[in-house]
């Protein structure tokens, strides 16, 4: 028997988990087949775990993951595929922005072969600077990524029980689950969807946190920012020879620049600020952001710590 096992990150969407379950019951069982949600709250301070948890005493469907903490949208999602148990995995967020009535169109192109399934936007309904900034992302990830990263998609699609053993098997900290989903590289088909707007509430992702997710995004997935890096010395190494040779020029002939008058020492100094300055900080920077990322990886902390887990008819139980 098939099972479908889908995985619901959740954090304080209060107003949203009564019409949220009932979409997803309302797609799933149009498919005929057998399903299971994993809600995870990911340390929500309203009263979102205490719905989910009364979805779950209605429900035996239901499981609950409550995490300690908030520990974001990355960890939390991988929370829920540690746990899930079904011969395919729908992710999709908690928002109905992710329409539960495109997963049954999923399921039938996994039927089809397909291993990994990956929603992609036909259009998304956002206003103000996200409106500017989710279009200039996916362009710079398409730019500097060296795989092959399918633009315009969320984390919301279908992922077959093998590219589930894949993805848990890494190991990584600074995790991009629509990149690893790329990255292990198993048979894709696309479905096309309209993103709507939130149903109810504000976005739970701040702005600093998105930069964050896009900064994993691009580093965990190009080396190029670092050749970046390396051509942007270069240009302005030589750019400040060209200024230098002109200002030694402009000095032997005793002629000030843009009508500044000569000052001894100022050619030294200033062509000595601008190569130094330009060609390292540059390159620096982008070093740190590698290096932050390689301490991540070091500590070996753990991505998620998981509170209780509560199952079926709301009994809880603490895992292992």
């Amino acid at each position: 028997m098939t099972l479908i096992s889908l995985v619901v990150p959740v954090f304080e969407e209060e107003a949203l988990i009564p019409r949220l379950h009932e979409e997803i019951v309302r797609a799933m069982d149009g498919t005929g087949e057998t399903w299971e949600v994993t809600y995870v709250d990911d340390g929500s301070r309203d009263r979102s775990l205490e719905l989910l948890r009364a979805v779950a005493a209605r429900d035996a469907r239901v499981t609950v993951l409550e995490l300690s903490r908030n520990w974001g949208h990355q960890p939390a999602l991988t929370a829920g595929l540690s746990l899930a148990n079904g011969d395919c995995v729908v992710l999709m967020d908690g928002d109905l922005q992710d329409p539960p009535s495109v997963i049954p169109d999923m399921i039938a192109a996994w039927k089809a072969g397909a291993e990994v399934v990956v929603a992609e936007r036909r259009s998304r309904y956002e206003t103000g600077l996200r409106r500017l900034l989710f279009p200039l992302f996916y362009k710079v990830l398409g730019f500097l990524s060296d795989y092959p990263i399918p633009l315009n998609a969320g984390i919301f699609g279908l992922l077959d029980r093998r590219a589930v053993a894949a993805i848990n098997g890494l190991t990584e900290s600074n995790r991009y689950i629509p990149g690893l989903r790329a990255w292990v590289g198993f048979k894709t088909s696309f479905v096309l969807y309209d993103r709507a707007a939130r149903a109810a509430g504000e976005p739970k992702q701040s702005f600093l946190r998105l930069l964050s997710y896009a900064l994993d995004a691009i580093f965990s997935f190009s080396y190029k920012p670092l050749r970046l890096s390396l051509f942007a010395g270069l240009f302005v190494a030589a750019l400040s020879i060209a200024f230098g040779g002109l200002l030694v020029v402009l000095r032997f002939l005793r002629v000030g620049l843009l009508g500044i008058p000569v000052v001894d020492g100022y050619t030294s100094t200033i062509v000595a600020i601008m190569f130094l300055g330009g060609a390292q900080l540059v390159s620096i920077g982008i070093l740190g952001e590698y290096l932050g990322r390689i301490y991540d990886e070091v500590k070996r902390r753990p991505l998620f710590i998981v509170r209780e887990v509560h199952r079926g008819a709301g009994a809880p139980k603490t895992p292992p």
